[in-house]
């Protein structure tokens, strides 16, 4: 029978049910003497009067009291009353890695946090004797502080042999309490040894294991099948696809680690969980040491004409994956990962480095990142395997941003003060390229030579000698298309990567145009920063990841799914550009961090008193105060980039222009009219 609200058991009163699973139901409760939030697990009525599920339960409690880790559930009391028998655990709040499963595979960063932290929980067990026997997502939790594992229910101590199971007596998959004689465990997760009804050790619970790894990585289940006795066979006799078959950017040293965890033979598993927890965090340190210095995330973003934005920081926190494009695992590799290096740049004070502000040399020997402090721009060069930077160009210029290299690696490109400008990598006075430029949207130079460019204003992208010249278009505007940004060479240079967007309501679409060609062809609906790398992948970045999808460059075709890859990469608000870059070995460099352009208006008195507007918190720029104070203009980026109005008596907001991309309104000194600047139908101008 149910338990009911109010309803106590001892001093537990029990607030709701939680669920119900093969070895009892589970309610929320509260513990009257310590008012804390227990869960109470009890032995179904229907079952209380078996002794062999009897002897089961208490032995669960037996089980969990003799464990104390901090990824195993606490059990903290075990009682009886009318005829009940109960256990007393910790309620933890959050979702199973059953639940999560259903949104699709992990970053790999999760995957390995997890999976470090499982594997030290079954240690713990392991070392007591205790297999777990019933290893899967659903008893998994994934909570604040990390994951707990739940249900030793069928947990069997080791000295305990488990009776031989006929073949023709295997449960279904859907079993979770077998009679006496059969086998206990599910099914998808069971060990060769466990379907046959052999005896069972903690050899077995590192299989399953294994099989939850498989899925936390590709979303996809190791073992699976229309039927039963298909699903057998499958783990019996086949192996699982490679993870990197499925999720491209697996570390090829953790595909190697799940296949010894799937190995039908135990004696070919790994033999302790020990030896596994090891394994993972060798492998999560990129299968070296880290280097690491932890600092606060940045802060202090301020804009700085349309769309340069400062970050204002003491020091700047760089990832660098040192690898190679096996680490990668953009495809299958017997590689290992040599290491992932995380340092920081300490600028000097008062000094400020623009977002997208660094670059890897192709030879992935030197990172470029520039500086600017009170007007004055640096751009500095430091060595990978060094310690300084040195500066080669600046101080004198204006703003510098988005610098880039040739591909020999010799020489550096930059933009500064509406100029492209190139500086050779050994110093030496910095040389004009072309000049009249607006706020540059990324650069890249080819192969061919050239340098290609998007600019602020509405267009395609543009082309110029490397040695300096007049730009000419590269692409062409199709219909309905704004701008062309964010160029990335193919190999050979002879196709070109960049962003479109396609009327100025839309996201920003990644495209490719094979050169010579006069048509483009959308590649993705969204993305930022596309980057092409060599095992046939397309990177970029979405949301402060880097996704990677697969990519025939010949064909200018996407295939397959796309996959995340890295985390807590800094994007730029507003334009969404992505502070990485990867050199021809593969190695890749990133800023790691977020920054967020939502803003509340404020006005501000001569005083300094601050005085919040009632307006929503949303991306505004270019504030304009009309000349009797009752309005203010300003534009909304989010989404498209529109005028508003607000009325500070109102404390309304009201939407102003609606078609095109405008931008930097100016009231008229009568304030009763505003000029903008505006793309209406493809043409930039004033309105």
């Amino acid at each position: 029978m149910a338990l009911q609200p109010n309803q106590r058991l001892g001093p537990y009163e029990i607030l709701s049910a939680i669920g119900a699973g093969g070895m009892g139901e589970v309610y929320r409760a509260r513990d009257t003497r310590l008012d804390r939030t227990v869960a109470v697990k009890i032995l179904p009525d229907h079952l209380s009067d078996r002794a062999e599920l009897r002897e089961r339960f208490e032995r669960e409690a037996r089980t969990i009291a003799s464990l104390n880790h901090p990824h195993i559930c606490t059990l903290y009391d075990i009682g009886q009353q009318d005829g009940l028998d109960y256990l007393v655990m910790e309620y933890l709040e959050g979702e199973t890695l059953a639940e999560r499963l259903k949104k699709g595979p992990l970053p790999l960063d999760q995957v390995l946090h997890y999976a470090i932290e499982i594997a030290d929980a079954l240690d713990k067990a392991h070392r007591k004797g205790i297999t777990h026997r019933d290893l899967k997502p659903g008893n998994i939790m994934l909570t604040k502080s990390g994951t707990k594992l739940l249900d030793f229910g069928l947990a069997k101590l080791r000295q305990e042999a488990a009776p031989a199971t006929p073949f023709s007596q295997l449960p279904t998959a859907k079993e979770a309490i077998t009679a006496q004689g059969t086998i206990l465990g599910t099914l998808q997760y069971m060990a060769p040894e466990q379907l046959e009804g052999k005896e069972v050790d903690a050899r077995t619970d590192i299989f399953a294991f294994g099989a939850i790894m498989y899925e936390m990585a590709t979303g996809k289940k190791a073992f699976d099948g229309k039927s039963q006795a298909s699903l057998i066979a499958k783990i019996l006799e086949t192996d699982p696809p490679p993870m990197s078959s499925l999720q491209p950017m697996t570390p090829p040293a953790l595909d190697r680690v799940v296949k010894q965890c799937l190995a039908k033979d135990r004696d070919d598993r790994w033999q302790s969980a020990s030896d596994l927890t090891r394994e993972l965090k060798w492998i999560a340190e990129g299968g070296s040491q880290v280097s690491s210095l932890p600092i606060a995330p940045a802060k202090g973003i301020r804009a700085l004409g349309r769309r340069a934005l400062i970050l204002s920081v003491g020091a700047l926190l760089i990832v660098v994956v040192v690898t190679g494009l096996a680490t990668w695992n953009l495809k299958p590799s017997s590689v290992l990962p040599k290491r992932v290096t995380r340092f920081v740049i300490t600028l000097p004070v008062g000094d400020q480095i623009g977002t997208p502000g660094l670059a890897l040399s192709p030879d992935g020997s030197h990172l470029a990142y520039a500086t600017v402090r009170g007007g004055l721009a640096q751009l500095y060069l430091r060595a990978m395997d060094g310690l300084e930077a040195r500066p080669v160009a600046g101080p004198g210029l204006g703003i510098i941003s988005q610098p880039f290299f040739s591909p020999d690696s010799q020489w550096l490109g930059f933009f500064s003060d509406g100029k492209l400008k190139k500086v050779s990598v050994n110093g030496g006075a910095a040389l004009t390229l072309a000049d009249g430029l607006l706020s540059p949207w990324g650069a890249v130079w080819s192969g061919r030579r050239t340098i290609v460019f998007g600019t602020d204003a509405s267009g395609p992208l543009q082309e110029i000698p490397g040695t300096g010249g007049t730009p000419q278009p590269l692409t062409r505007l199709d219909k309905g298309e704004v701008w062309h940004r964010w160029p990335e060479f193919l190999p050979g240079g002879k196709g070109v990567l960049f962003i479109a967007l396609r009327g100025v309501d839309s996201a920003p679409k990644i495209a490719a145009q094979s050169l010579g060609a006069g048509e483009h062809r959308d590649l993705l609906q969204t993305g930022i920063g596309p980057r092409y790398a060599s095992s046939g992948h397309l990177i970029y970045a979405q949301a402060g990841n880097l996704v990677a999808v697969p990519f025939d460059a010949r064909r200018l075709e996407v295939s397959g799914a796309a996959v995340p890859v890295v985390e807590g990469v800094l994007q730029t608000a507003g334009s969404g550009a992505a502070d990485y870059s990867f050199s021809s070995n593969g190695t890749l460099v990133y800023v790691s961090g977020t920054e967020t352009a939502q803003t509340k208006p404020v006005f501000v008195s001569r005083n300094g008193t601050e005085q919040p507007l009632a307006a929503p918190i949303r991306e505004y720029g270019n504030p304009e105060c009309s000349p009797d104070g009752r309005r203010m203009a300003f534009t909304i980026t989010e989404g498209e980039n529109q005028i508003w109005l607000y009325d500070v008596a109102k404390e309304t907001s009201s939407k102003f222009t609606f078609e095109g991309v405008n931008s930097r309104p100016l009231w008229t000194r009568d304030g009763k009219q505003i000029a903008f600047t505006s793309t209406l139908n493809g043409r930039r101008g004033n309105k």
